[in-house]
């Protein structure tokens, strides 16, 4: 005899798990882990293996410490590895590396509870930390396809030469767009190639992991914005971390809206914000400080842009 079964929603179960979900980021990423090693050499395999090591290696203890459920099999802890390598340069130090592993997953991940919990970017916020923990190592850029351990040829990112008006004076030529296209300029690892970016980008969108409603907003803000203020909008688009950084961390489901309204004025935000630290700001770069600070907004933005619930007459009707 059937039961009429009642319980709380949701009340349709879907094929996809965390692990799958973080698996499908894995692939994604996997072009522009090889367009890393094809342009710096297998050193940026050194450093993508290190920091997926430290943020597995700090997820198991920090469980074990914790006596809570272990949580390294959802592969979540491998994403955010991936991630802080994608945003190094491949002269770093592995323990610097190492640390940064040990940052994003002990202090931003599971200090807050685990996965889900966190409220900004481990990998981005690990960035940051590094960033003013390390000012020298980590803007220590070398030139593509010179694989030498020593003494290789060291060089600026796009952005730095444009910020230290190196192409207005003639000190410096201005790579082409095929050049930041394919990743033919210096960076971080992950920064450089991309087509590496978009392919992941396209993939993880027909897989619906996520949707393109951040990453064109993000983009399609910044390249406005650089229009109105003079800039050239396809240098900006292809230079830095932007790509990385719209496809991969500003859609970040625990740290990012997920009502559309709130998506768009979450992405219109973090270009916003891009633009003006690249134009106004000291950084040559500004994708880093603008996800975590468009994170740490979300509640406020969700708050603001609330959808109406079905069923709720609209405010100024008869009955509202």
């Amino acid at each position: 005899m059937n039961k009429l079964l009642v319980s709380s929603s949701p009340h349709f179960h879907g094929p996809d798990t965390t692990q799958s979900l973080m698996l499908d980021v894995i692939i994604a990423l996997s072009p522009a882990m090889v367009a890393s090693v094809i342009l710096f050499g297998f050193r940026a395999a050194v450093i993508i293996l290190t920091t997926v090591a430290s943020c597995i290696l700090s997820e198991y203890v920090c469980r074990r410490v914790m006596k809570r459920p272990q949580t390294v099999g959802d592969l979540s802890c491998v994403v955010t590895g991936v991630l802080l390598a994608m945003n190094l340069p491949v002269s770093i130090s592995p323990v610097i590396a190492a640390f940064g592993g040990v940052v994003a997953i002990v202090v931003v991940k599971q200090m807050f509870g685990g996965i889900g919990q966190n409220f900004v970017n481990p990998a981005l916020t690990a960035r940051i930390v590094l960033m003013n923990s390390f000012p020298a190592k980590m803007t220590g850029w070398t030139a593509p396809f010179d694989h030498a351990f020593v003494d290789a040829a060291t060089t600026a990112t796009p952005l730095g030469q444009l910020k230290a008006g190196l192409f207005a004076s003639g000190e410096a030529v201005k790579p082409s767009y095929l050049d930041l296209f394919l990743g033919n300029t210096g960076g971080c690892l992950g920064e450089t190639c991309a087509l590496a970016l978009i392919l992941g980008g396209v993939y993880l969108v027909l897989r619906r992991v996520i949707s393109p409603v951040i990453p064109v907003t993000y983009l399609g803000t910044v390249a406005v914005l650089s229009l109105l203020l003079g800039r050239d909008p396809l240098f900006d688009l292809l230079s830095g971390g932007l790509m990385i950084g719209a496809i991969f961390m500003a859609t970040d489901y625990t740290t990012s809206p997920i009502n559309f309204g709130a998506r768009i004025v979450y992405a219109a935000g973090c270009g916003v914000l891009t633009i003006l630290i690249r134009a106004f700001a000291s950084l040559p770069e500004g994708v880093s400080y603008s996800i975590v600070l468009m994170n740490i907004l979300v509640p406020l933005i969700e708050r603001a842009v609330k959808p109406r619930a079905f069923g709720k007459p609209k405010k100024g009707k008869a009955g509202a």
